[in-house]
């Protein structure tokens, strides 16, 4: 996933509380606890639908006997389907609490995110849905969600996906003076863990509220690294000798490409901190940590070491 720069190339209004824009939507849901009180909304949640399709999300959030509701939900191609005016409570949150309110129904907008949710690894670079849809390994994110104790397999968000719910959410925050953006799992921790590790949260709210798109792109593309670096520890599980190197200056820079002129990856690197080398261009090599970048072999020290998972 490339780093998205262009995220205000989407123009997003709210009029009479419903969204005017391109590939928009109106399906109405029954299912509301009628309006906000003065003051409210004032808070976002994001959620993952953890459903097949769009369509088929749509269509339960507007089932009345569902018991479920959101205001808005996402397609993988950005498509935007409203299902409440953003005046009325939607029943998207369920038990909850954060910062010291319960029942953040009361206070929210909820935005779902057509996506599969957490996935089983089936082997082989296959992983299956809880509805038996297989994804492939280029689909599928591994990390450790911070409510559970081991590595899960997670389906990636598409960049139209992230990059329309983000405009979305700065027209919302424009109209309704949104102070609070928060994931499912933030609210509901025991219970919930969308919308999980391949959404960017973080960076996220701050783009968001702050309207901070440079970071947005800069932390994207640390994100990609992050991936990357997962994706080469991977691999070097299979193969019986990996190429390491210590860091031997007392601090170094990492960048985005085998010389000076790229931009540095936040973040050095320090005396002593072990690297994989993943390859060489005349001085430079590709190293992967925590993220991969390039750093310049006079600064490191190269040694062998076989892998514990082979003999």
């Amino acid at each position: 996933m490339k780093a998205l720069h262009a995220t205000s190339i989407y123009s997003f209004e709210i009029e009479d509380h419903l969204l005017n824009g391109e590939n928009v939507s109106f399906k109405p849901s029954p299912n509301t606890s009628g309006y906000f009180q003065s003051g409210s909304p004032d808070t976002i949640v994001i959620h993952f639908t953890a459903g097949s399709s769009l369509e088929s999300s749509v269509n339960v959030l507007t089932n009345a006997d569902s018991g479920v509701s959101a205001h808005f939900a996402i397609g993988r191609n950005g498509d935007i389907v409203q299902m409440l005016s953003t005046n009325k409570i939607a029943w998207h949150a369920g038990e909850s609490y954060y910062e010291g309110r319960n029942g953040l129904n009361r206070y929210s907008i909820g935005i779902e995110l057509d996506n599969a949710g957490q996935l089983k690894d089936r082997g082989n670079g296959a992983y299956e849905s809880w509805f038996g849809e297989i994804y492939d390994k280029h689909e599928v994110l591994a990390a450790q969600h911070i409510n559970q104790q081991s590595t899960g397999y997670w389906h990636k968000y598409t960049e139209v996906q992230i990059s329309r719910t983000l405009s979305l959410c700065k027209a919302l925050c424009s109209h309704y003076n949104i102070s609070t953006i928060v994931g499912h799992d933030e609210i509901a921790p025991s219970r919930k863990v969308d919308p999980g590790p391949a959404f960017p949260i973080q960076k996220f709210k701050a783009a968001a509220l702050k309207g901070n798109s440079e970071q947005w792109a800069t932390e994207a593309s640390e994100t990609n690294s992050q991936r990357e670096a997962h994706d080469q520890i991977q691999r070097d599980s299979v193969s019986a000798v990996k190429r390491v190197a210590n860091v031997s200056a007392n601090s170094l820079n990492v960048r985005k490409g085998p010389d000076i002129t790229f931009s540095k990856i936040e973040n050095g690197l320090n005396k002593g901190e072990v690297l994989k080398i993943l390859e060489k261009q005349g001085e430079w090599a590709k190293v992967s940590y925590t993220k991969v970048g390039w750093v310049n072999t006079r600064y490191i020290n190269e040694i062998t070491e076989k892998s514990p998972f082979k003999s």
